[in-house]
């Protein structure tokens, strides 16, 4: 077991959660590399290998545009994150880059007051940790337990 390398994917998901829950959107798309990969899919899909997914983007600038849409076009509820994320499971090492796996779950928290355990599910992630760089998400996976999402999913998970 490599502790050092678990410390750095722990630090990465931690980071990544932290400016989330706090809205710091504009942060986000920092988290990947420049063609990095971000998918929000099904558990159901996942497995049938099928494509469908409620939020897919191929790169860094494709993240920045659902940031800037989310700041200036679309039209939501007001409403936060609060993310829970378990113990990650670091697979191979592959060309410089790691695969993790780590459960989530996430509350929403609406401008009323209003808490309800909003999603549930796991990351895939690969990570890259080659030379002295910070690590970042050359794709990160998020597989939704449920397919149903009661509202818009604006927000990153």
């Amino acid at each position: 077991m490599d502790i050092a390398l678990h410390f750095k994917v722990h630090d990465l998901n931690a980071r990544y959660v932290h400016a989330l829950d706090a809205d710091r959107l504009e942060e986000w798309p920092d988290f990947f590399v420049e063609d990095g990969r971000y998918r929000v899919t099904t558990a159901e899909n996942f497995e049938r290998g099928l494509p469908l997914s409620m939020i897919y983007a191929t790169s860094r600038a494709m993240l920045r545009d659902r940031v800037n849409a989310l700041r200036n076009a679309n039209v939501y509820e007001s409403q936060r994150y609060r993310h829970a994320v378990g113990a990650t499971l670091i697979g191979a090492i592959e060309n410089g880059a790691v695969r993790a796996v780590s459960n989530f779950m996430v509350a929403r928290i609406m401008h009323t007051g209003e808490t309800t355990l909003f999603a549930t599910g796991r990351y895939e992630d690969r990570i890259t940790i080659a030379g002295d760089a910070a690590p970042r998400f050359i794709e990160k996976t998020v597989i939704l337990d449920s397919r149903q999402i009661d509202t818009l999913l604006a927000i990153p998970l």
